[in-house]
């Protein structure tokens, strides 16, 4: 008998589509309201994709999971899973949130990293009706931790390698990976959550490796191990079948050829797969690479997703955060009419700025400008403390403030010619939350945002919090920028910009509310009293009203809204009874 492994997740979900992902025991049909798909085998496991079509615009529709016939989901007195598709409002609702480590409740780890925003989150929406959820959830990175893991999986991994040995208690193939993703999404409440509201996601560091793709001298070293081929094969493997698939709608995965070839090659697909993954892994060496990134629409809300890890390209000679194609590509999608552009990427684009000026210094001091010596001690900082966000990529962190210009001022309006109310870029990975307002030496129509909001389950060092919170004043700006120039001249950059809201911390997930041209952030920290979870909000911002169209000159009362934003922060104690 077919069992249901793991899964369902609903992911792309439409005006009248939707998918459906799921991973069974054994090859099988599966159907999901009427619409069948036969499973496909990669090394032994066992997938498939339900394209749903034929739905109602705006409605709302419980489902099952039948495997040859057989229902297997939901299971017996849980909540039914739901489909809700795109109706012609312009009310959007978007969660997201990154950096989940994932725990059974008796591991030593789980009371210390505290409650997982994602549990939490699942059964508020259990206690609400329908309405009130979420649109759609945005995992913006560290879905798993390859190079962290659970004490389960140390002991499940430790039984076939010995752990003495590179790259040591981290996982080293496909088949350990699947552990890792069973483990993340089985938990009872994500796994309905998961089921129930469509997901978005795009990698980081910890699905593959905490320094991945940091330098051109980090690639020449990892490859000459002899670990790193088979983690970086498994590691991108899985992620196109638990997280890419996901991401495409029905149109672009009929016009995938790898797809196509994977549901068709008549056996297991494991040997399609890993030469694709190989090869993707070479465009960070200047090969073509694959494109993960990718575009969802929702109603007048674009969202698009960058690849801000895999996409790099480190060379002797050049360091970019994505390459030449793959930004041509992204420009591409930011033309057109939409009232509010999201652009997610699993790292910030605007850190405080006192962080963003030493990531700069150190990217400048570890390409040779100040010599050798000073480069290896640049590069062995950078590593140790991370400091690979798109602020030690200049010329890519430029290339992002030119594109945020061209689509805030209007130039890149469709016919209707109306500028978005609002650009905002969304990140996870630094473990902390915070709004920050972007500013132009041109005006601007549009409001320019990063928005910020790590992690949904992690520890975070009081040490850390101090250095974040530190790291947001103009004085520590100032201070490091007059101690960093004793060595060298910090870069300068063509921006400024200005915290809006935060920092916080703890375990949090924040919601991004769209109402016509207007948008509102919540940022909720999870917490438990009486042995019962909340959330607390504690911050909250207003980003926007209506702006002009493109081209015309702002009224009266554009001048005045610009002149005092519509922007507030509340460090609110309010504790909301889930």
């Amino acid at each position: 008998m077919v069992d249901l492994v793991l899964g369902p997740l609903l992911r792309h979900v439409g005006a009248t589509d939707a998918t459906v992902w799921v991973e069974t025991s054994a090859p099988c049909t599966v159907q999901v309201l009427g619409n069948s798909e036969k499973t496909w085998t990669v090394a032994g496991h066992h997938y498939a994709l339900v394209s749903v079509e034929g739905l109602e615009p705006g409605s709302t529709t419980p489902y099952e999971v039948r495997l040859d016939g057989r229902e297997v989901w939901p299971h017996a007195g849980d909540d039914p899973s739901r489909i809700r598709t795109l109706g012609a409002g312009d009310r959007f609702v978007l969660a997201f949130g990154s950096c989940r480590v994932a725990t059974a409740p008796d591991d030593e780890d789980s009371s210390a990293l505290g409650t997982d925003a994602l549990v939490a989150y699942a059964q508020r929406m259990r206690a609400r009706s329908p309405e009130e959820w979420p649109d759609a959830l945005l995992l913006l990175g560290d879905q798993v931790y390859a190079d962290e893991l659970s004490p389960e999986m140390r002991r499940r991994v430790g039984e076939r390698h010995d752990l003495s040995e590179p790259p040591g208690a981290q996982v080293r193939n496909f088949e350990e990976y699947t552990w890792l993703y069973s483990q993340s999404w089985s938990e009872p409440d994500v796994r309905w959550l998961l089921s129930t509201v469509p997901t978005s996601m795009i990698f980081d560091d910890h699905d593959v490796h905490d320094d991945w793709n940091t330098s051109h001298l980090w690639r020449t070293e990892v490859e000459a191990s002899s670990w790193w081929e088979e983690r970086i094969v498994g590691a991108l493997m899985s992620y196109w079948i638990y997280q890419h698939l996901g991401n495409l709608s029905p149109k672009e995965l009929s016009e995938d050829a790898l797809y196509d070839r994977v549901r068709n090659c008549g056996g297991d697909a494991e040997p399609i797969l890993r030469a694709f993954a190989s090869d993707a892994d070479e465009e960070a060496d200047g090969a073509s690479g694959a494109r993960w990134s990718y575009r969802r629409d929702f109603g007048s809300v674009r969202v698009l997703m960058i690849d801000s890890r895999c996409g790099r390209v480190l060379t002797a000679d050049r360091r970019e955060m994505v390459s030449d194609p793959e930004f041509d590509w992204i420009e591409s999608q930011t033309e057109g009419d939409y009232d509010h552009l999201l652009i997610g990427t699993s790292l910030p684009w605007l850190l405080p700025r006192a962080m963003h000026d030493v990531e700069a210094w150190d990217e400048l001091l570890a390409s040779g400008a100040r010599g050798e010596r000073l480069g290896r001690w640049a590069e062995k900082l950078r590593r140790g403390a991370d400091l690979e966000h798109w602020s030690a990529f200049r010329d890519s962190f430029d290339r992002v403030a030119r594109l945020l210009a061209e689509v805030g001022s209007g130039r890149r309006s469709g016919p209707s010619d109306v500028t978005p109310a609002t650009v905002c870029v969304l990140s996870g990975d630094v473990h902390h939350a915070y709004a920050a307002r972007a500013h132009f030496r041109v005006p601007m129509s549009a409001a320019i945002y990063q928005l910020t909001c790590s992690p949904l389950h992690n520890h975070v060092p009081a040490a850390v919090r101090v250095a974040f919170r530190v790291a947001w004043s103009r004085t520590a700006e100032r201070c490091v920028r007059a101690v960093l120039g004793l060595v060298t001249p910090v870069p300068t950059t063509s921006i400024t910009w200005s915290k809006a809201a935060g920092p916080t911390f703890g375990n949090q997930v924040a919601t991004l509310r769209v109402e016509g041209r207007a948008a509102h952030l919540t940022i909720e920290r999870t917490a438990t009293a009486r042995g019962a979870h909340h959330f607390e909000t504690v911050a909250e911002l207003g980003l926007s009203s209506d702006g002009p169209r493109a081209g015309q000159p702002p009224s009266d009362a554009h001048r005045r809204r610009r002149r005092n934003p519509a922007t507030r922060w509340r460090a609110a104690r309010t504790v909301r009874e889930i």
